[in-house]
């Protein structure tokens, strides 16, 4: 079963095979965004840098996982948001006895899988279209994570249509694709460069870059392939 639920503006897509799964990720949608708001009550800093972020004094959870992963990344810590908060959904789901449950927020994916799933790529205008992967049975939870300059409302500096992040840890995935996308530029040459900004760290598997009529890949990539990419199926607002 699948269910959209919007809180404020976190969007997300959550799947699962019993009803009870679904409503224990919504819940700890609801418990983070919570702790998340009450920090940046507290300092709105953190919601505007851009550039890696120092907590003083005691934090939510949230927030480490949050500021850990994009200091990685050498950006700001709402880099992360959305895959930080698809992780805590799905980690809930899997506390609730679910062996498969993705949480799609945005298109930042946390996935525990008992079966294989199917993922498209959405690149937008581009002439690269119909394009995806599968995600093999596993009984961990790993994060897919897309960052776009050309897509969706989110701050990206560079020109990617798509800029793909596969890594088990979520957070990171997210901050990972913000990166990778701020490092796209126009062109074959710029998609090839613009893996230097996640070939060196430690965690990232692979990743994908879409821009315009090029496509690169790098790393651990699942074998592309030929899929049906509906629009209606996007997670968006």
């Amino acid at each position: 079963m699948k269910e959209h639920y919007r809180l404020k503006e976190t969007i997300v897509t959550i799947q699962a095979d019993e009803r009870a799964h679904i409503e224990a990720a919504k819940e700890e949608i609801l418990r983070q965004r919570m702790e998340l708001e009450r920090y940046i009550s507290l300092d709105p800093f953190f919601r505007m840098s851009l550039e890696p972020y120092c907590i003083r004094g005691e934090a939510p959870e949230i927030v480490k996982r949050m500021v850990t992963a994009a200091s990685i990344m050498g950006i700001g810590p709402m880099s992360a948001v959305a895959g930080t908060i698809s992780a805590f959904a799905v980690e809930a789901m899997v506390e609730a006895g679910a062996s498969f449950a993705i949480v799609d927020n945005g298109g930042d994916i946390a996935i525990i899988n008992d079966r294989p799933v199917v993922m498209g790529i959405y690149a937008g205008d581009s002439p690269i279209k119909d394009l995806g992967f599968t995600i093999v049975e596993r009984d961990t939870i790993t994060g897919v994570c897309t960052s776009s300059g050309t897509v969706g409302p989110s701050i990206s500096f560079g020109m990617a249509d798509a800029a793909v992040i596969f890594s088990d840890d979520v957070p990171l995935a997210d901050s990972a694709a913000t990166a990778l996308g701020n490092a796209t530029g126009l062109g074959k040459d710029a998609v090839e460069s613009s893996f230097s900004a996640v070939r060196d760290i430690p965690g990232i598997k692979g990743a994908i870059v879409v821009q315009g009529e090029y496509i690169g890949l790098w790393g651990e990539v699942p074998p592309l392939r030929r899929v049906n990419v509906k629009f209606d199926c996007i997670t968006k607002g």
